[in-house]
C-alpha cells in the first residue's frame, strides 16, 4: 500500500502507489501550524502561507508560479490547520519532476519580501472580514472559542484584524526558519511512479537541514470557555453549531467516534438529516463532524435553520444525542452506517489527491499510518456497545457548549436550553 523513506536531516517521504493513474499528487505537510505560534505571532503559520505563493528562487512572482503548474494543466494550493501547513500540487504524472521543484520552492526557497509582507496584509484581512460577514463561517469561530476559550485552538487560524496588521515581518521570517525546515516536512506522493524515483525527486528538491522544532502548548482542560455564545447579523436565517468535547486523534475509540458520528449526522441517511430535515422541516443543512487534535477533539452539530426555531431544533439535536445514549443502535443501522464509512474511503482511494493526503496526514500526524484494510477492519470490529458506551462518556450537560449567529433580536438567553432529556428508566413488568 505504501513505502516510506526518511531522508538524512531531511524530509520523510512516504508514497501510495497508484498504477495506471495518468495524475501525480505530491504534498508537503509542513509541521508548523496556528498552535505553534508564539505569543505575539497570531496569524503567523497562515501568513506565512499566503507569503511562499508571492515568489520563490526559482520563480520570483505569483505569475510564473502560476504558469509553471497551470501550463501542465495542473493545480496548487494550500491550506493552514491547527498542528500543520499543507501544500500540494497535482499534475499529470509526466510533469511529477515539476511538482516536486515547484513545492520545493514554496516551502524551503519563498522569498519574504517584506514589500509583499506589506500588500498581503490587506488581502488577509479582507479573507478574515469574509468568514466574519459569512454567518456560516462565523459561527464555527465562535464554537472553537465556546470550547478552547481564547488559547491556540480557539482563536481564528488566520487571526484577527489587528493581530494580521501589528504582526511584524521579523516575526514571519523567524517562523519560517524555525518550522520550514526539511527535516520539518512530510512528502506525501501518490501516482504511478517507483518510490525510489519520488524519493529521488524529493532529496533534489528539499535538500537537507534542520534540528528539533518547539512544541505547542498543551490543550486546555474543556470544555474551556463560556456555554453559550452568540453573535448579531443581519440575516434571514440563523446559524448553530452545539457540540461536545471528544476526543484526541490516536485515541483507542477513535473508531468508534467515527462510527457513532455516522449514525448521528454524517450523510443524508443520518439520524439528524432525517429527523431534524426530513421529519421536522426545521433546517435545510443539518449534520455532524469530528474535530481531532493530538490532545484534544471535539463533536459538533451544525444546522441553519429559521430564526423563530432555534429553540425547538436545539431540543432535536439533544433529542439525538439522548437516543444514542439511552438506547443501543440496531443491528441494521449500524451495518448500515459501516457499509457507507467503508465505501466512501474505497470510493475516494481510487484518486491520487485523495490518496497522499490519506498516506500523507497519517505520516505526518498520526501514531502509524494504517492501509486501507486495517482501516476498514477497524470500522468493522466497532459494536453496538461500544456507541453506546462512548456515547454515555460524551453526552452530559456540563459538557455541551453552543455558538449562535442570528438576526438582532434571535437567539438569545439560549443556555437553559442546554438540558439533554431526562435518562429513560426502564419499563416495570
Amino acid at each position: 500500500m505504501f513505502e516510506r523513506t526518511a531522508l538524512p536531516a531531511g524530509p520523510r517521504v512516504i508514497t501510495a502507489r497508484l498504477p495506471g493513474a495518468r495524475s501525480f499528487t505530491v504534498e508537503a505537510h509542513v509541521l508548523a501550524g496556528s498552535r505553534h505560534e508564539a505569543p505575539g505571532q497570531a496569524g503567523c503559520a497562515h501568513f506565512m502561507e499566503h507569503l511562499t505563493f508571492k515568489g520563490t528562487r526559482a520563480y520570483p512572482t505569483t505569475r510564473a508560479l502560476s504558469e509553471a503548474v497551470e501550463g501542465l494543466g495542473g493545480t496548487f494550493n494550500a491550506s493552514t490547520d491547527r498542528e500543520s501547513t499543507v501544500y500540494y500540487v497535482r499534475v499529470p504524472a509526466r510533469h511529477a519532476a515539476t511538482a516536486m521543484q515547484v513545492l520545493g520552492e514554496l516551502v524551503v526557497r519563498p522569498n519574504l519580501d517584506d514589500a509583499e509582507i506589506e500588500n498581503e496584509r490587506d488581502v488577509i484581512v479582507e479573507e478574515i472580514r469574509s468568514y466574519l460577514d459569512d454567518p456560516a463561517e462565523h459561527v464555527n469561530v465562535l464554537f472553537d472559542l465556546a470550547i478552547f476559550d481564547d488559547t491556540p485552538l480557539g482563536r481564528e487560524i488566520a487571526g484577527s484584524e489587528d493581530s494580521v496588521r501589528a504582526l511584524p515581518a521579523p516575526a514571519i521570517h523567524e517562523f519560517w526558519q524555525t518550522y520550514y525546515q526539511p527535516s520539518n516536512v512530510v512528502i506525501a506522493a501518490s501516482g504511478d511512479l517507483p518510490h525510489d524515483q519520488v524519493v529521488g525527486l524529493a532529496a533534489g528538491a528539499f535538500g537537507a537541514g534542520g534540528g528539533p522544532t518547539p512544541r505547542y502548548l498543551p490543550a486546555p482542560a474543556i470544555p474551556a470557555g463560556e456555554r453559550t455564545l452568540r453573535a448579531s447579523r443581519p440575516s434571514t436565517q440563523a446559524q448553530l453549531v452545539l457540540g461536545v468535547p471528544a476526543l484526541p486523534r490516536d485515541h483507542p475509540d477513535q473508531w468508534t467516534l467515527s462510527v457513532l458520528n455516522g449514525v448521528l449526522g454524517d450523510g443524508m441517511s443520518s439520524r439528524l438529516f432525517l429527523e431534524v430535515r426530513e421529519e421536522l422541516g426545521l433546517a435545510y443543512d443539518v449534520g455532524s463532524s469530528i474535530a481531532a487534535y493530538s490532545d484534544a477533539g471535539v463533536l459538533s452539530i451544525y444546522a441553519g435553520v429559521d430564526p423563530g426555531r432555534i429553540r425547538p431544533t436545539i431540543a432535536a439535536v439533544l433529542a439525538e444525542l439522548a437516543r444514542l445514549r439511552d438506547e443501543d443502535v440496531s443491528g441494521h443501522e449500524m451495518a448500515k452506517v459501516k457499509a457507507y464509512l467503508a465505501g466512501r474511503l474505497e470510493v475516494r482511494l481510487d484518486e491520487t489527491r485523495y490518496l497522499a493526503s490519506w498516506v500523507g496526514t497519517q505520516e505526518a500526524l498520526h501514531d502509524r499510518v494504517l492501509t486501507p484494510d486495517e482501516a476498514l477492519a477497524a470500522i468493522e470490529a466497532v459494536t453496538v456497545a461500544d456507541v453506546r458506551t462512548l456515547a454515555c462518556r460524551l453526552f452530559h450537560d456540563e459538557a455541551l457548549r453552543l455558538a449562535v449567529v442570528a438576526p438582532p433580536g434571535k437567539g438569545r438567553a439560549l443556555e437553559s436550553t442546554l438540558r439533554l432529556p431526562v435518562r429513560r428508566s426502564p419499563a416495570r413488568r
